[in-house]
Parts: C-alpha cells; structure tokens; sequence
C-alpha cells in the first residue's frame, strides 16, 4: 500500500514564508509511525505548489497512492480540499483522509460539505491514523471502523464521529521521525501551559505538556546532524518550561560535539540566567517571545497571563547572553486604540527588541475568540466555506475600522524601525570570556542583518551601513569572526578605503586561511589598488572556485598575459 501524506498550499502569500514553508513535526511523526509499521510512506511538502499546478496531477499519477493524508491548518484547507479534487479525478480509488489542528476543530463542517474527504482524523494522530491505514488495508466492514478512536466518517449519509482517543502518555515511546526523514523543524515537547484566547493549543492540547526526555531530543537531533543538517527551529510552544530540562538537552548537544544553530519559542514567565547560558553555549541564536501588546489591559483581554516587568527581564537577559530576543506583537485587539499603541511603542522602547514582528488579531476555529466571534455575530462553521484563511477581529468590531487598524500598524512599524539602531547600539552583553566568541558571532550575525541581510534593503532605518559598521567592530573587539572581518572589509571597500580594507582583510586571512570569501574579498581591494599580483595570490588558492578564477583571469588580462588569460577560461569552462 502506498501512502502519500501531504502538506497542501495556502491562500495568500506570506511577508515572512518561513511561517508557512516547513511540514509541521507531527506529519514527520505520523509517517514515522506508519513506516516503522512496514508501510510505503513519502512526504510532500506542497506549500507552495499552487505557483506550478500542472504539477500537482503529473507527481499524483506518477505516485499513484493508495491513500493520501493531509495535514491541514485552517489556512490550508482550501489547498488541501483542491488537491482532493484532482486526486479523486485522477485516481478514483484513492482514500483521502484529512487530520491536523484544522481538521480537528472543523470535522462536521469539513465532511458536511467536502465528499472527497473519505475520513477525518481528529486529535493527536499517529495512531489512530495507523488504525485506520489497517482497517482500509484489509478491506473491512465500514462498521468495524467504529472501534477505531478519533475518526470521523459517513455511513448512510450519516457524519460518524468515534470516541475520543486520549493523548500519548509516554512521548518517548514513538519512533524518531529523524530515521527516516530530514527536516530542521523539531519539537522537544507537546502542548502549552498558556489559555491565551487567540491561540488554538489550549483547545488542541488542552493546557496538557509533555515532555520528550532529554535523551531523545538530543539523540534526534544528532541523527538530523549527522545527515548534514546543522540549523534548526525547536518548534515547542514553550521551550524553556522546564530549566533543567532545558540545560540537561543542551548539556547533552555540547557533549556529543553537535556544532548547531537553533532558534527557540518561549513564555518570558520562563527564563533564567542559568538557562541563557547554556542555551547560547549548545548554540541557540534566537528566542521568540509573544509579548502581544504593550498594555495590561489589552493582554489581560486577550488572556495573555505574562506581567510587564517579566517581559522586561526576559528581554534584558536575553540579549545579554548573545541571543537575539524577538517580539511578537498583535495589534487591532479589542478596546485598541491609540492611547494602547502608545503604550506598545513605549514598551518596545523599553525592551528594545532587535527583530519584531507584528500581527493583526485575526480569528481562527478552536480558539476561544472564535468562539465569542460566533455568539456575537450568530455565525457557524459555514462561514469557512468563503475562500478566506481567516478573519480579522476587527471586521467583528464596529469600534474598529480598516482604515485605523492599518494606521496602527503603520505606527508601530515607523517608530520600530526608526528606533532600530539606537536598540542595536544599547546592546550589553555579559563579561564572561567563554562567551566572547558567543558574542563575535551574535554581534556580527546581526551586522550583517544591516548590511546584506533583511534591514540592508529598509529605508526606514536610518544609517544601516553606519550600524553595521559599529556591530562588526564589536564583534572584532570579542573575538576574530569570519562574517565580521568579511562584512568589514566589504563596508570598508564600498568606501574606497582600500588600503584600511587590505590590512583588516590580512589579518581576517591569517586567522581563517581557507576562507576564499576573505580571500576573494582581499583580492578585490588589491585589484582596486592595481595591485594585480597580489591579487593573483588570493585568487589561484582556490583554483575549483569560479569567482576566483573569473578575477584570476581579470588579473592576468590587466597584467598583459593572455597565454595565462586563456588557461584561465578554459579552466572555467571545465568548472562549469
């Protein structure tokens, strides 16, 4: 039996495509399940297949499944209900069961309207979606499928939902995903503490957490390691829940000699000194923090449970152990106004955030504004059936407008940006000398963010170049850092400061002498000084590179000898 298990499209393109691109970890669970049960499983990630939709039938036919799972938020479920359709007409035969958050709390509305959906699974998956692979498998009775929990389906026009399946106890218990998948997005735990009413993980989860033990996150995270991935997003709602949990899983990465980056979700209710510095230590560069406003008021509606003066120390002592704090702010909550705004700004002055991002309260099915949503406008389910991957609250609001929600956006967005440098230059970071290459790094990684990085191309920040220039000296002043000497060196060239750029550049060669980006880097200064020698010699070290044997080339042409010209573009030709 063949079983595809796809993550479908969206509707609206996304400002940042990182929220939307990776296959959430549980799909990667459920087909480990099913493929350590002997089954033929493969992934597809198709969030963005809609830009080239011939191909959707052609890998169909090619693939020609038994059974073709969906992992469906709310956002997706047209692409999802889409696919269906050309599957269904393409092959006639196929079962098509849709499960995730998005199946979960709109089955009856899904199965009511959408038959191409064969059967819904609700809830956590893996096995009840293996239980139900069996029973297609053997080709029995619709009423045996009763006695698998957490499935919906027809029988005789009739919407059948089974018991309830209870969550997994033990965690540990289901295979690694990483044996026989490869992904970067990975979770440590299931469920969150938060009631927060915008967020659907209180109604999926039920406020219930589980924790994979220490032992095997790290040994998951070493398999993905060891198949070359080296960067990771941990995808729990609350990483840092549990501290020593949280120091035994770095300890562990530190031990085992795993050289990763990784980006973390957290609650500022939940950070330690202690903590930060092991988390910088196995390789953490990121936490995200959902302050959401900067009013009590407006978090206290939206049942936010986190205190101002906890978020101001979560964001000082982030920063202070080189790891770069990002805010999620919402805006366009109810009782907004400008008066609140101001209060965001003020607060973001404040904690002086170095990445935000901000949001439109928007409703989404199984949360509790949803449900609110529903009993002030006497909607149902049925308003899913517009083309639309979510609602605005504020379209439920007379208080608010379009037109003055987006001016609150604009607003927020202005003063972050124009404030941004000041936020870069108040950076303090803790005097502790087995941090400073910690800190060379954090500091240049975010120079770089001013000079090529998403800042370089933002004309509301002022003076980027002049910021990026002082972060990459900082660095330097820690620690030599490759990005820092290469950035460097760059800002110091588009300057025509040759000669300065040359001296940073040699001593950036002496400490990393196989970096050819240095070396291009010196080579270029050199060239620009007409120094086309010295040039040569940073070039000819990396005779397989074809930047540099295209300036190899350069520097022989300026030197008169074509003989060498031309043994420079043959040479490219047998690079290409």
């Amino acid at each position: 039996m063949k079983i595809v298990l796809i993550y479908p499209y969206f509707l609206d393109e996304r400002l940042h495509k990182e929220d939307i691109q990776a296959v959430p970890i549980g799909l990667y669970y459920v087909g480990a399940v099913l493929r350590e049960n002997g089954y033929d499983v493969e992934i597809l990630n198709w969030h963005d297949i809609n830009k080239t939709p011939h191909l959707i039938g052609e890998i169909l036919l090619q693939k020609r499944p038994d059974v073709i799972g969906f992992s469906i938020v709310n956002a997706n479920r047209w692409g999802g209900i889409e696919i269906a359709r050309i599957a269904k007409t393409l092959l006639p035969n196929v079962v098509v069961v849709f499960g995730g958050i998005g199946t979960t709390f709109l089955w009856e509305h899904l199965m009511r309207h959408f038959p191409e959906i064969d059967f819904a699974v609700i809830g956590e998956g893996e096995y009840s979606f293996l239980n139900l692979i069996r029973h297609i498998e053997q080709k029995v009775e619709v009423n045996h499928i009763r006695n698998i929990e957490g499935i919906v389906f027809r029988q005789s026009g009739q919407i059948i939902k089974t018991a309830v399946k209870g969550f997994i106890k033990d965690i540990d218990s289901l295979p690694m995903p990483s044996k026989y998948f490869n992904f970067q997005h990975i979770s440590s735990s299931r469920g969150c503490p938060a009631k927060c009413n915008f967020c659907g993980s209180p109604g999926f989860w039920e406020q219930k957490v589980r924790f994979h033990s220490p032992e095997y996150f790290v040994e998951q995270v070493e398999q993905l390691y060891l198949k070359g991935i080296n960067f990771f997003y941990i995808s729990d709602d609350t990483f840092t829940m549990n501290s020593g949990r949280v120091i035994d899983i770095c300890k562990g990465i530190i031990q085992k000699g795993i050289k990763i980056t990784w980006y973390a979700i957290s609650s500022v209710n939940y950070v330690d000194e202690e903590m930060l510095y092991w988390m910088r230590r196995a390789g953490c560069i990121q936490i995200s923090y959902g302050v959401e406003s900067g009013s009590e008021k407006i978090r206290k509606l939206l049942n936010k449970n986190i205190k101002t003066d906890n978020i101001k120390r979560a964001f000082e002592l982030t920063t202070r152990y080189g790891i770069l704090a990002r805010a999620y702010f919402i805006y366009g909550s109810p009782e907004e106004n400008w008066e609140t705004i101001q209060e965001t700004i003020d607060l973001i002055h404040e904690i002086k955030p170095l990445s935000v991002v901000f949001y439109i309260l928007d409703i989404f099915p199984g949360t509790a504004l949803y449900e609110d949503f529903k009993k002030r406008t006497n909607v149902t389910d049925d308003v899913w059936l517009e083309k639309v991957e979510d609602i605005m609250y504020f379209e439920s609001d007379a208080r608010l407008s379009e037109e003055m929600v987006l001016s609150f956006g604009n607003k927020l967005r202005s003063d972050y940006y124009r404030h941004l440098p000041e936020f870069a230059d108040a950076i303090e970071l803790i005097d502790r000398d087995d941090l400073y290459e910690h800190h060379a790094g954090f500091l240049s990684r975010l120079a770089m963010t001013f000079s090529h990085g998403e800042y370089a191309s933002n004309d509301a920040i002022p003076e980027r170049e002049e910021v990026a220039e002082r972060l990459y000296r900082r660095a330097l002043q820690y620690y030599p850092d490759e990005t820092a000497f290469l950035g460097l060196g760059i800002i110091l060239q588009k300057r025509r400061l040759y000669q300065e750029s040359i001296q940073l550049l040699l001593e950036g060669v002496r400490h990393f002498n196989k970096s050819e980006s240095l070396a291009d880097c010196l080579g270029v200064s050199y060239i620009n000084l007409g120094r086309y020698e010295d040039a040569l010699e940073c070039f000819l070290k990396f005779p397989e590179s074809t930047d540099a044997v295209k300036f190899a080339a350069y520097c022989y042409r300026m030197l008169g000898d074509s003989e060498k010209e031309t043994a420079m573009i043959n040479r490219l030709k047998g690079i290409k």
